[in-house]
């Protein structure tokens, strides 16, 4: 093999990779934002829910269904947050920071390593709820 050839093949196997993964990237990335655009952090099909919102089912009743009732129906305690699920920012910012209204205070999960790092998992939960894509009790996870 000449030289010239070698380093065209080296050349190649140095390349390819970068182009593989911009290529899965870009994959990921034209999802990421078609997700965006419809404003669905949820995926249900066959009345199954996508990992993220079975994570979010879980971790909500592990942390946040004590204040706010069973599947985000609300109780004495808290208001329903099926009913006026706010945007994802201010959901967000209460769950990290806590919420203060009149008597009324909810602690900020930002240190629970529970909670902090599936606020999203939690939100696409209760958007499905909210916008009445999951009916009440433990949803069915689809297969991947």
């Amino acid at each position: 093999m000449s030289l010239q050839r070698g380093r065209q093949t080296m050349s190649l196997w140095l390349v390819l990779p970068s182009v593989v993964v911009f290529t899965v990237g870009a994959g990921f990335g034209v999802s990421s934002q078609a997700d965006l655009a419809t404003g669905k952090f949820y995926e249900i099909v066959g009345g199954k829910v996508d990992a993220r919102t079975y994570n979010g089912f879980r971790r909500y009743h592990g942390s946040c269904n004590h204040c706010h009732g069973p599947d985000g129906m609300g109780s004495t305690f808290a208001s329903a947050l099926v009913d006026r699920l706010p945007g994802i920012e201010v959901f967000r910012r209460n769950v990290r920071d806590g919420v203060r209204s009149g008597p009324s205070v909810m602690k900020g999960f930002a240190d629970d390593p529970n909670v902090a790092p599936y606020i999203d998992d939690i939100y696409a939960y209760l958007q499905a709820r909210a916008d009445g894509a999951l009916g009440r009790g433990r949803p069915e996870r689809l297969e991947n």
